[in-house]
């Protein structure tokens, strides 16, 4: 019996010490700093290699407008916007290890820009009819890439050749007189790229394009007239693009 109970004893003895181990083991003890946590490690950035050459496409919007003077006495303006859209080309070079990067590109796009003005004034009565249908930029860029990521602020400027015709037409619409067909002149702009993938960019920019000014001379008031007229035509657009790069 007295053997029993000692063996009661000493059971209870060790489940309360066991119980109070498990419970310390638990407490952090006072005057210890806590366990370190893990820092939280992000994912660099997708390295994007701006040296070399690429291909891709665009789509956007661009906006015409035309000056004219010297017909029948009265000078206007022609403004037309639509859609534009095509493809371009060119080779980038980052210099050395320098957030600078150097490049140029040709890019070609067809447009909807088209307008038409009724005059019913002499010498002239009639139709002016402008349309531009493609317009050709060959630019130079130079950009700077944000620190620690893969954007590029760039800015560009070149020259541009568009096919915008101008012409004058008689109420009956008959042809009288042209004062623009395919054109020279110059552009500059600006725009961001953001390289999202090891080999594809996408881009957003604004252009301007001025292509001067031209005249023409053609017969009005029935016939028995000479017409002299100027026009003076610029070309804007705003658009979108992606880049696959070689």
């Amino acid at each position: 019996m007295r053997k029993s109970s000692s063996m009661l004893i000493a059971a209870a003895v060790i489940h309360l010490t066991v119980s109070q181990s498990a419970r310390a083991a638990d407490i952090v003890p006072r005057g210890l700093p806590p366990a370190p946590v893990a820092p939280v490690v992000y994912a660099p950035p997708v390295q994007y290699l701006w040296t070399g050459c690429y291909v891709g496409g665009n789509i956007g919007g661009a906006w015409s407008n035309v000056d004219l003077s010297g017909v029948s006495g009265v000078n206007f303006s022609a403004n037309n916007g639509g859609v534009a859209g095509g493809g371009q080309i060119g080779c980038d070079y980052n210099w050395g290890q320098s957030p600078w990067v150097f490049g140029i590109r040709n890019m070609l796009d067809a447009t909807s820009l088209s307008n038409r003005t009724n005059i019913s004034n002499v010498p002239f009565t009639g139709v002016v009819d402008s349309r531009t249908r493609w317009f050709d930029t060959l630019t130079a860029r130079g950009g700077y890439l944000i620190p620690s990521t893969n954007v590029l602020l760039y800015a560009q400027g070149g020259a541009a050749w568009t096919n915008t015709n101008i012409t004058f037409l008689t109420g009956s619409g008959a042809q009288v007189g042209e004062a623009s067909n395919d054109r020279t002149g110059w552009t500059v702009g600006a725009g961001v790229e953001w390289g999202f993938a090891p080999h594809w960019s996408a881009f957003a920019e604004y252009n301007f394009m001025g292509f001067g000014t031209q005249s023409t001379t053609f017969t009005g008031c029935g016939g028995t007239c000479v017409v002299n007229a100027s026009a003076k035509a610029d070309v804007q657009n705003v658009l979108a693009g992606v880049n696959y790069k070689f």
